[in-house]
């Protein structure tokens, strides 16, 4: 059974299985505005929450999420969710008011379009917080975009670390860099506040320093930023590829804070890949708040649904660190990333 076929049986089982209230909340028309907004803060948007779902109709729900993120996307981005448990605990015990808005419930999925019918392109979309899903369906063709997940805290009370394998390999390759090297790269000492091309529908690619060529890197330092590439590409099912005829055009684009991450863009704007590590050392303001933060972005891949070169563009989360010298965790307002 292909992908797409996976989605659109799973998408007409949970709308059957809703009640006319539940649907009217869950589906919305394939030409509605809705469908081209992504947004990765927390508090609610249109769909129909986990919270607001039976055992069965969650079982389905999951089951959708996971059949476009594959085994190991899915882990993650129900980990995601697992985390507002921790942040539930951690603002509670602060006395930090709005600590009931966390709950690993807080998920919404909707469906545009009418799955059913096979010769009309239809999308779904899970959303919350640090989880944006986007799948579009067209004939037999799925793009996973756009494709974002994130954690607060990047260490959990416990040691875990959800993303752990995004900032290893990223901070891997930016430290490996020459002196050299690192004049074209080093953009600030700073982290910036946000995404550099927000959660705008279509990102702008100017905002994304050139910096450095791929081809330039040295080959373990290329070997490193294959796997990091390919940890992003691989998340959505099934895997996309970037031809290695593109990689030439791709640079290492720039590093901002002490720890170091990188902004991977193509020179040809095929393909976008950002990262961000925010410097211990220092407490940039990002969203209306001040905190240490480290961040790495999860991203994917687009096969482009006319049947070109697939479009690789990540969408990059923040994180948030917890440990004995970082225990604030900053709780944005509801319109703001967190």
């Amino acid at each position: 059974m292909t992908t797409a076929t996976s989605m659109r049986e799973l998408a007409e089982e949970l709308v059957d299985l809703l009640s006319s209230e539940q649907r009217s909340m869950l589906v919305d028309s394939w030409d509605s505005p809705e469908r081209r907004r992504w947004q990765y803060t927390p508090g609610p948007r249109p769909g129909l929450a986990l919270a607001g779902m039976d055992s069965r109709q969650r079982e389905v729900a999951t089951s959708l999420l996971r059949s476009g993120l594959g085994e190991s996307g899915f882990t993650a981005a129900r980990e995601v969710m697992a985390l507002e448990s921790v942040l539930h605990d951690l603002e509670q015990r602060r006395g930090e008011p709005g600590f009931e808005r966390r709950h690993p419930d807080h998920y919404w999925f909707a469906v545009f379009g009418d799955p059913a019918r096979s010769d009309e392109p239809w999308a779904w979309r899970v959303g919350g917080h640090h989880v944006c899903v986007h799948a579009t369906v067209a004939g037999g063709s799925v793009s996973m975009l756009p494709l974002f997940l994130g954690a607060n805290p990047a260490v959990a009370p416990d040691g875990s670390r959800i993303l752990a394998a995004e900032e290893d390999l990223g901070r891997e390759l930016v430290l490996s860099l020459s002196d050299a090297q690192r004049k074209d790269v080093v953009l600030s000492d700073d982290a910036p506040s946000d995404i550099l091309t927000r959660n705008a529908v279509r990102a702008e690619i100017a905002a994304v320093p050139v910096g450095a060529p791929y081809a330039d890197l040295a080959a373990p330092q290329q070997a490193v930023f294959e796997r990091l590439l390919r940890l992003y590409v691989q998340r959505s099912t099934p895997p996309a590829t970037v031809p290695v005829r593109e990689r030439g055009d791709i640079r290492l684009a720039g590093r901002y804070g002490g720890g170091g991450a990188a902004l991977l863009r193509d020179a040809g704007r095929e393909l976008v890949r950002r990262a961000r590590q925010h410097s211990g050392r220092r407490q940039p303001r990002a969203h209306g708040g001040s905190r240490r933060r480290a961040g790495l972005g999860r991203g994917s891949a687009r096969r482009s649904l006319s049947g070109r070169a697939p479009v690789a563009v990540a969408h990059q989360p923040h994180i948030t660190r917890y440990g004995p010298k970082h225990k604030r965790v900053h709780r944005p307002r509801l319109d703001q990333p967190s």
